[in-house]
């Protein structure tokens, strides 16, 4: 009998509309096919999170920052279906880490190890991510739709962000190529490496890997955080918010001001989470992609803030936005002793003094933007929270040691507040006068005698020149 002369009843779509009867018929990939293509997109998926993260630190660009970590998180979470569904393919043990083909290896490796910021974003964007969903799409066309469906819908999940992705990275390489150039035999090496491999999932006879560039010398992860030029002041601690937002004798519309500033402040939490992900090894990948997720959401508030100071009128560059906190975590700490640090700054944002109190703040003031960021920057710690026990706490006898460990490792961390100041580095510069002034302005309202003297006077309120960030 021919598809054409077999109706469902009542003309009803067939096979759950999955397919027609026409594309179920054809044979596909045997599950050994399907799973050595499977295996080859998640290490590229695996090795495009490294180079995310690995990279996101000493990434002067702000938007590229929140890009990579989004980028990142994309990433994890696909490395992470794609391992549960080869688990499902009659794969144990499964191989995952094992690398399928050198050109890939080469090709990833050069893209990490690429030495200006175009040349990355190209290699991520331009070279990398295309190869891979062009392979994603040859899969879904090359496999049987019934008999392979749940590979079908993992690949239908990545295609979805990893499209956004191409689409962003088309965006960004644009913008950065007005300004910069880069090497076209470089960009040969990258399709070279491509090629080899057989168009990255082996679907095709491979060739020889191309020899390496910029990866002949191993890369060496860069700690030291980076700003681009809208961060003139990176060293400057002139602003205690936390006291600011704590003072009962403060009026909260300014508070809500101060509360944009710790969120785009958490800038420096992704610039040290990505020390810990990229120099802790051997974990399971379940770690990498909790950490990623925290690593984003910690971004995303930084975002909250950069709109937040937005939709106040205010120019958010006038804020000297430092980075001294994961400036000294990331060279004075271990992996391990930094994730102390961040669960230890996690706990004291879990009473009502924490994140409840600026949910709260930001409805008595009437700023239902404000109280938005702040209930779902509440939501994000508590997640943060249940992560920093499965992977931190984990390794202690009990929660009490592991956060009196953090608190050891905090006091550890020296901030030369002083130092910096008598270099030249900063002079402490008290901005918030100038932006409150700014925002009342464009509030058409006077400024606050009180709110403007109880800033100028912050130097001599410090009580401790440790500045805990917003969230960590």
């Amino acid at each position: 009998m021919s598809t054409a002369d077999y109706t469902p009843l009542h003309n009803l779509p067939p096979l759950a509309g999955l397919a027609t009867f026409d594309q179920a018929r054809k044979p596909g990939l045997s599950v050994e096919d399907s799973v050595k293509r499977l295996k080859r997109f998640h290490y590229a998926f695996r090795r495009l999170h490294e180079i995310f993260i690995a990279r996101l630190t000493a990434e002067p660009v702000y938007e590229l920052k929140m890009a990579f970590s989004l980028h990142a998180h994309y990433c994890a979470e696909h490395a992470a279906a794609l391992r549960t569904r080869v688990g499902e393919m009659r794969e144990p043990p499964l191989g995952l880490d094992v690398v399928p083909d050198p050109a890939l290896e080469i090709l990833f490796d050069e893209i990490l190890c690429s030495p200006t910021t175009l040349a990355l974003v190209t290699g991520l964007y331009a070279k990398a991510i295309p190869a891979l969903n062009a392979a994603m799409r040859r899969y879904q066309d090359a496999v049987n739709p019934l008999a392979d469906a749940p590979s079908v819908r993992t690949l239908r999940f990545a295609l979805s962000e990893t499209s956004e992705i191409e689409d962003y990275g088309a965006k960004a390489i644009a913008a950065l190529s007005e300004t910069e150039k880069i090497e076209a035999s470089w960009l040969a090496l990258l399709d070279a490496c491509v090629a080899a491999s057989g168009n990255l999932d082996g679907s095709v006879a491979g060739a020889t890997a191309p020899e390496r560039q910029f990866s002949k010398t191993p890369y060496q992860y860069d700690p030291v955080p980076k700003r681009d030029e809208r961060f003139p002041d990176p060293y400057n601690m002139g602003v205690n918010a936390e006291a600011f937002l704590h003072d009962p004798d403060m009026p909260t519309p300014p508070k809500c001001l101060m509360m944009y500033y710790r969120r785009i402040r958490e800038i420096d939490v992704p610039e040290m989470m990505g020390s810990i992900i990229t120099q802790t090894k051997g974990k399971p990948w379940n770690y990498y992609r909790d950490m990623t997720r925290q690593l984003w959401d910690e971004a995303r508030h930084a975002m909250m803030g950069e709109v937040g100071f937005l939709d106040m009128g205010v120019d958010w560059k006038k804020v000297m936005i430092n980075f001294t906190w994961s400036l000294g975590l990331n060279t004075q700490l271990e992996p391990k002793e930094r994730h102390g640090v961040l669960y230890y700054i996690e706990q004291g944002q879990m009473p009502k003094t924490g994140k409840r109190y600026e949910w709260e703040t930001a409805l008595m003031a009437g700023n239902q933007l404000a109280a938005t960021f702040q209930d779902f920057d509440w939501a994000d710690e508590v997640l943060h929270a249940r992560v920093g026990r499965d992977w931190y706490v984990s390794q202690f006898e009990n929660a009490k040691e592991a956060v009196e460990w953090g608190d050891r490792c905090w006091s550890k961390v020296l901030i030369g507040w002083r130092e910096w100041r008598d270099e030249g580095l900063t002079s402490h510069r008290n901005w918030w006068p100038d932006v409150y002034s700014e925002a009342c302005q464009r509030w058409g309202v006077s400024p606050d005698s009180k709110v403007l003297a109880y800033a100028e006077s912050y130097e001599t309120k410090r009580a401790d020149l440790k500045v805990i960030p917003a969230s960590a």
